[in-house]
């Protein structure tokens, strides 16, 4: 009997047998679908947290007071405990956490020498609603304070209108630049219509003087949905103690990156009253250290997500050996037929094994296929594109493939075993 033969028989065999074949295969396909549905999602959750985090660009860097931190899921009410007092205590050592007041950035901006553009910014609040006479967005605003470098450090540009003058962000005027999602909320029909036009956030007037490009946004943070006015704005409208002050830096080439990070340190250690033995109570935060902390989260979520799933393959495999056994019971008067007419052992083994990788490999493409399709509907609500693994698609395939040969191995042997005589009399 040729390959081609035994591949044909046990097609002929599993088409024969509807229901089992079918419930087989979605034991596969549901170990395979969980493994690239999951880690297609998580894939295209790391690209939306990559474009919601990396908004400066390569030559750029902030000054943060405390340590940019993101977690997927955390440890329970013990675990924040026990991190808070840890942190706590840690504060209290080396000042860490101290906020960065509004005179300690506009100090740093005088003193800093280095040739860079510097920024400095505050939040003003979240959650706010903005309207016009005629239209009002839902209450997820965010409103932003900066100066005249903030949208360049941050990756904004200007759809229609201008930048902030020094003179606004230093007497704290109210005008403002609406996001492309405000702006289109409150001017549907034209929103050229929205300069120079007095909208109110949070029932405070603003003049528009701009309406800025979408930029870009992720289901982490929609960058159209901000109102950026000034610093200064924030600081007289809104209670900015408890809040601390952000400060970007940006230099023209990314090679003096670097010269520009040490010498930022040595600007604001002594704004900051830091003794040389003393640590740093503020962060540098780079592009590239945010992906890392990113990676770092993201790969504990893989690890599990392909733990489960493989666990599921192993239960699948236990499931096709056990349907593959019943199969060789069923068949055994078909096997002594097939030996009385002249077929070996080798033909039978061969058979039971083709079909088992046969339908693991049915398995694994509707697996594939289906998980392909979800952890792309994930992604396209996160707004990160197509995501398709191709490594991890291959060894899917690879891995179906070894489960069916482990499954239909001691079926295979033990039909292979059976003495045809005794087979023919099987009732």
């Amino acid at each position: 009997m040729t390959y081609k033969d035994t591949v044909a028989l046990s097609w002929r065999n599993i088409r024969g047998n509807k229901l089992r074949s079918g419930i087989t295969v979605a034991i596969i396909a549901l170990g395979i679908c969980a493994l690239i549905w999951f880690l297609t999602a998580l894939k295209a959750a790391s690209y939306s947290l990559n474009s919601t985090f990396s908004t400066m660009g390569a030559n750029a860097f902030s000054i943060r007071f405390k340590e940019r931190k993101i977690r997927i899921g955390g440890g329970g009410p013990q675990n924040d405990s026990k991190a808070e007092k840890k942190s706590s205590l840690k504060e209290k050592k080396s000042n860490i956490g101290k906020l960065i007041t509004y005179e300690e950035a506009r100090t740093f901006k005088e003193r800093y020498l280095f040739p860079a553009k510097v920024s400095i910014a505050v939040r003003g609040g979240g959650g706010l609603v903005v309207n016009n006479e005629r239209k009002k967005t839902n209450p997820d605003i965010n409103v932003l304070g900066g100066d005249e470098n903030y949208l360049e450090l941050n990756g904004y540009t200007i759809a229609l209108g201008r930048n902030f003058t020094p003179t606004e962000v230093e007497t704290g005027r109210n005008v403002c630049m609406l996001g492309s999602t405000v702006a289109n909320k409150l001017y549907p029909e034209n929103i050229q219509q929205a300069i120079d036009k007095i909208v109110k956030v949070d029932h405070i007037p603003y003049r528009v003087i701009a309406v800025l490009k979408d930029k870009g946004s992720s289901s982490f943070f929609n960058t159209g949905k901000i109102v950026l006015t000034s610093y200064n704005t924030i600081r007289r409208l809104y209670a900015t103690n408890n809040a601390s002050f952000n400060i970007g830096i940006m230099v023209d080439d990314v090679k003096r990156l670097e010269a520009a990070v040490g010498e930022a340190k040595g600007t604001f250690r002594p704004i900051r009253k830091l003794d040389i033995k003393e640590e740093e109570n503020f962060f540098i935060d780079k592009s590239d250290s945010i992906a890392k902390s990113l990676e770092n989260n993201l790969g504990f979520l893989e690890k599990g997500i392909i733990g489960v799933a493989l666990i599921t393959l192993l239960a699948s495999s236990i499931g096709l050996m056990n349907i593959m056994l019943v199969a060789v019971t069923e068949r055994t008067k078909e096997i002594g037929l097939i030996k009385a007419l002249g077929g070996t052992s080798t033909d039978i083994r061969n058979q039971f094994v083709a079909e088992s990788i046969i339908i693991s490999l049915l398995g694994a493409f509707w697996g594939i296929v289906v998980g392909i399709i979800l952890g792309n509907i994930i992604g396209l609500l996160l707004k990160s594109g197509l995501v398709l693994l191709w490594g991890w698609i291959f060894g899917g395939i690879l891995v179906c493939t070894l489960v069916g040969l482990a499954a239909g191995l001691y079926p295979a042997y033990k039909a292979a075993k059976l003495d045809p005589i005794v087979a023919l009399r099987y009732e």
